[in-house]
C-alpha cells in the first residue's frame, strides 16, 4: 500500500487508559506501549503490556457509531445505528433508510459505515490495525525475552485472545481482511492485501486455541486463583468466543451453500469445548434458583464479584477523584442512559414492536406477533394497550412502564429533587416509581407532528415503555453504584455521569455459549439437544414444566425458536443486529448485490432464509412507538390553559388528590404480581389512554417509509478514507472503488 506505512507500521507511542479487571488490577496500570525491549525481561513489565491491551481491546458501553472509535465497541444494546437497526428501536439508522439515501463508498457523501478505522489511520491509537500492532508487538516482545517460557505462557495467553477478537469485529463486517500477525517495518513492503474469509476464520480459530491451550493451566480449575485477576480472559473465554465465531462461520451469511461437514464439524468442536468452558467456572447465573419475577436474571447483570455467567466482561468501579479524576476510575454509564430524565438519565423508549413480541407468561409469543409463522402462538389474549399482562418474567426485568417500582441508591450526595424542584422525591429514590404518562397542552386530538406535551413527574416526551433491561435495581443490587445528581461522581468520556456504576459488560455471557451451541447442534440434526438448551435458558428465567416449547424435529421451527429464544434472551444487549446479519432476516438473500456472483444466493436455504425459517422479512416493515395520555373525559375539569402548561398542575394528580385518591404503589417486583398488575391494569383503563405514534421516519408528505436493507450491507465495503490510506487494498463486491475511479468492487468475501 502506497500510504500504507503510518497505517501498518508506525511506531506506538502514548498511553491508553485500562478499562478491565479487578480495582487492583486497574491500580496497576501503567504507560507501558511506547517502552523497548528490556520491559520484557520483567515480569511486572510486561505483564504491564498486557494490561495495556485490555485497555485497547476490552468492549465499553458505548454506541457503535462512536466517531472514529467504531471497529473497538461493539454495539451494547442502545439506540445506534446497530440497535435503531432491530425491532428494539425506532428511527431509521443508515442501514435501513436505503431507498431514499444508500450508503457510498467511494464518496464522503452519506459514507458507509467504518468499522476499519478509515477517518484515524494517521493516528495509530485509534486505527485498528494500530491495536493489531500494538498486541504483535507485545507477543513478539514476550516471545523474545528472558521470562520463564511458563509466565510468558500466561501472558502470550491473553495477548493472542485479543489479536483474534480484534479480527473477530473486522471479519463479521467485511468477510476477508488483511491478515497481519507480526511488527511489520515502515516500507511499502509492509502492503498486505486481504485474505479470504476462510483464511480469516482459520487463523482467528487458531488463535483462539493457542489462547485457551496456554492458559489452560492457569485458568481450568475454576479460573484464575487470585481474585485480583477476575476479569482477565480464560481457556473457556478463548473457547467461547471460537464458539461464536464458528457460529457465525455456518450461518447463511458465510455458509450459502449450508455445507454440512462445516456444521457438523462445529458442533463437535463446540460440544467438546464445553468441558473446558465449565471447568473455568462458568454457567448459568441463578440456576436452579430463579429468584422471584426473575430476579436472578436482573441480578446477574449487577454482579461484579465473580460472577459464573460473565464469560467475557468488562468490569468498572465506583472510585472518585475529585482532584483529578486518577486513571483507575472507570464506570459503567449504562444506567444513566436508560433512568429516565427526572432521575438525571437519558431514558431509552422501547419500540412498540419490541414490547408487542415478547412471549406470554406461557412462554409462547402473542397470537398479534405473527413473525415466525412455524411456532406455536400463545392462547392467552393479548392487548397491547396493557403489555404488562401475563409476560414471560424477562419481560418485567426488560422493559419499565407506568407505574412501575424502580429504585435506586443515593450515595450521600443527594437525590434528583436535586436536579430539578418540580422532581418528586421518592424518598431519595429509594421508593421510586415510574410515572411517565403525558398530557397535551395545545389540543386534545394527538397530531404526529406535536411535540407540545408535558409528562407526569417532569419526565418529558417518554410516554410509553423504557428500556430497564441490566439496570443496577435498588431491590436486586444495593451495592454496585451511587447517585450523584450535582455532577460530582466521576469523569468518564469527558464528562461527569449523575449514575456512578460498577456494574460489570458482559459481551459474551455463558447463556450465548449454550445457544451458540444449541444453533449448530440444531443444524447438525440434534434438535432434540438444542431444545434442551432453551429449556436451560428459560427454566432459569423462572419457567416451569416444559417452558412453553414445542418440541420439533423440523430444523427450520428448530431454528426459528433458537432466534425467538435469542432475540428474547438478549435484549438490548446489542446482539440482535448481528443475527439479523448473520441469519439474512431483512430481505433472506434472495436478492443480489450489483456484482455479485449466483454464488452468494442461500441455495442451502431454499433460497430465502426467511422463507426457510418462515420468518417475515424486516424490509417493507416499520416500527411504531406509542404513549400513555391523561385520560380527560374523567378529569375534564382541569382546563387545558391551566393543567396542561404547569410543571405543577398534572392534571391527574391534581384531580386524585382532590378527591382524597392517589395513585396507586409502583408494582413491586419483589412480590407476587398478579393482583398488583391487575390492580395497575384497573387505574390504567379509567385514567390513561393508549395511543400509538409514529416511530420510523416518513416522507415530506407525511406519507410513511418502509424500513429498506439493501443486499449489500450484509458485506460493508470500505470508506473512501479506508481506500485513499490503502492504495492497492481490494474493495468488496457491491461497493464503488475509489482508488479504481469509483468503478464496482472485485473482493468477494465468500470465495475460498
Amino acid at each position: 500500500m502506497k500510504n500504507s506505512i503510518k497505517y501498518f507500521g508506525f511506531l506506538l507511542l502514548g498511553a491508553s487508559a485500562l478499562t478491565s479487571c479487578s480495582d487492583s488490577f486497574l491500580e496497576e496500570k501503567q504507560n507501558y506501549d511506547a517502552t523497548g525491549q528490556d520491559v520484557y525481561n520483567y515480569y511486572v513489565g510486561a505483564k504491564g503490556r498486557i494490561n495495556d491491551l485490555y485497555g485497547w481491546c476490552l468492549p465499553d458501553v458505548t454506541d457503535i457509531d462512536k466517531v472514529g472509535m467504531n471497529w473497538q465497541y461493539p454495539s451494547q444494546g442502545g439506540p445506534d445505528e446497530a440497535g435503531k437497526s432491530t425491532e428494539e428501536y425506532t428511527g431509521f439508522s443508515k442501514y435501513l433508510n436505503g431507498t431514499d439515501a444508500p450508503m457510498q463508498s467511494a464518496t464522503t457523501t452519506n459514507q458507509v459505515e467504518d468499522y476499519f478505522g478509515g477517518a484515524n489511520m494517521d493516528n495509530v491509537q485509534q486505527a485498528v490495525y494500530g491495536a493489531i500492532r500494538n498486541i504483535n508487538n507485545a507477543i513478539e516482545g514476550i516471545e523474545g525475552g528472558t521470562l520463564t517460557q511458563e509466565q510468558k505462557n500466561e501472558l502470550l495467553g491473553q495477548a493472542y485472545f485479543f489479536r483474534a477478537w480484534t479480527y473477530y469485529k473486522l471479519v463479521k463486517w467485511y468477510g476477508g481482511v488483511p491478515i497481519v500477525d507480526k511488527v511489520l517495518e515502515p516500507s511499502p513492503s509492509a502492503f498486505t492485501q486481504r485474505s479470504s474469509a476462510k483464511a480469516c476464520f482459520e487463523f482467528i480459530i487458531a488463535d483462539l486455541d493457542k489462547s485457551a491451550e496456554l492458559l489452560r493451566p492457569y485458568t481450568i480449575n475454576g479460573g484464575w486463583e487470585s481474585s485480583e485477576d477476575y476479569g482477565r480472559v480464560t481457556s473457556g473465554t478463548a473457547l467461547a468466543l471460537k464458539g461464536r465465531v464458528l457460529t457465525l462461520w455456518c450461518s447463511p451469511l458465510f455458509n450459502r451453500a449450508k455445507d454440512p461437514d462445516r456444521i457438523k464439524n462445529a458442533y463437535e468442536i463446540m460440544q467438546k469445548d464445553l468441558s473446558t468452558i465449565n471447568a473455568c467456572g462458568y454457567g448459568l447465573y441463578g440456576e436452579g434458583d430463579p429468584g422471584v419475577n426473575a430476579s436472578s436474571f436482573a441480578n446477574m447483570f449487577a454482579t461484579s464479584t465473580k460472577n459464573p455467567e460473565a464469560v467475557f466482561v468488562t468490569l468498572y468501579n465506583t472510585l472518585v477523584d475529585f482532584s483529578g479524576y486518577a486513571d483507575n476510575v472507570k464506570h459503567n454509564r449504562w444506567e444513566r442512559y436508560i433512568r429516565p430524565a427526572n432521575t438525571g438519565g437519558s431514558g431509552w423508549t422501547a419500540s412498540m414492536m419490541m414490547v408487542d413480541l415478547f412471549p406470554m407468561s406461557d412462554g409462547k409469543a402473542p397470537s398479534t406477533y405473527t413473525a415466525y409463522s412455524k411456532l406455536a402462538n400463545s392462547t392467552i389474549v393479548y392487548d397491547h394497550q396493557y403489555p404488562f399482562m401475563d409476560r414471560d418474567p424477562r419481560f418485567y426485568r426488560t422493559f419499565a412502564f407506568p407505574g412501575v417500582r424502580w429504585a435506586y441508591k443515593v450515595g450521600g450526595y443527594g437525590d434528583a429533587t436535586a436536579m430539578d424542584p418540580h422532581n418528586p422525591s421518592y424518598d431519595k429514590g429509594a421508593n421510586y416509581v415510574l410515572w411517565n404518562y403525558n398530557w397535551f397542552y395545545n389540543g386534545d386530538i394527538l397530531d404526529i407532528d406535536n411535540n407540545s406535551y408535558r409528562g407526569a413527574d417532569n419526565i418529558s416526551k417518554a410516554g410509553g415503555v423504557m428500556v430497564r433491561k441490566k439496570s443496577d435495581d435498588l431491590d436486586v443490587n444495593a451495592a454496585v453504584y451511587d447517585y450523584r445528581p450535582d455532577g460530582q461522581g466521576a469523569k468518564n468520556g469527558g464528562y461527569a455521569v449523575p449514575f456512578c456504576s460498577a456494574a460489570p459488560l458482559m459481551e459474551l455471557r455463558y447463556a450465548e455459549v449454550l445457544l451458540n451451541l444449541a444453533e449448530v447442534a440444531c443444524l447438525a440434526g440434534h434438535t432434540d439437544e438444542a431444545y434442551t438448551i432453551l429449556k436451560r435458558i428459560r427454566l432459569r428465567a423462572g419457567y416451569t414444566g416444559d417452558c412453553g416449547l414445542t418440541l420439533s424435529s423440523d430444523e427450520a421451527t428448530c431454528m426459528s425458536a433458537i432466534l425467538y429464544e435469542r432475540q428474547i434472551e438478549f435484549a438490548y444487549e446489542g446482539k440482535r443486529f448481528d443475527d439479523m446479519r448473520r441469519w439474512m432476516l431483512f430481505d433472506g438473500g434472495a436478492e443480489l448485490p450489483q456484482g455479485a456472483p449466483s454464488t452468494w444466493l442461500p441455495s442451502g436455504w431454499g433460497g430465502n432464509t426467511c422463507t426457510w425459517l418462515g420468518f417475515k422479512p424486516f424490509n417493507g416493515q416499520r416500527r411504531e412507538s406509542f404513549m400513555y395520555q391523561v385520560n380527560w373525559e374523567n378529569v375534564d375539569e382541569y382546563s387545558i390553559t391551566t393543567a396542561r402548561q404547569d410543571y405543577d398542575k398534572d392534571p391527574l394528580l391534581e384531580y386524585l388528590n382532590d378527591n382524597d385518591w392517589t395513585r396507586p404503589d409502583g408494582v413491586d417486583l419483589r412480590k407476587d404480581l398478579t393482583q398488583q398488575l391487575i390492580d395497575l391494569k384497573d387505574f390504567y383503563k379509567k385514567y390513561l389512554v393508549y395511543t400509538e405514534r409514529p416511530g420510523d421516519d416518513r416522507n415530506t408528505d407525511k406519507s410513511l417509509k418502509y424500513i429498506n436493507y439493501l443486499p449489500k450491507y450484509y458485506f460493508l465495503g470500505f470508506t473512501q478514507g479506508v481506500s485513499a490510506h490503502n492504495q492497492g487494498l481490494l474493495q468488496t463486491i457491491g461497493w464503488e472503488d475509489y482508488n479504481n475511479g469509483g468503478a464496482l468492487g472485485t473482493f468477494d468475501p465468500l470465495a475460498e
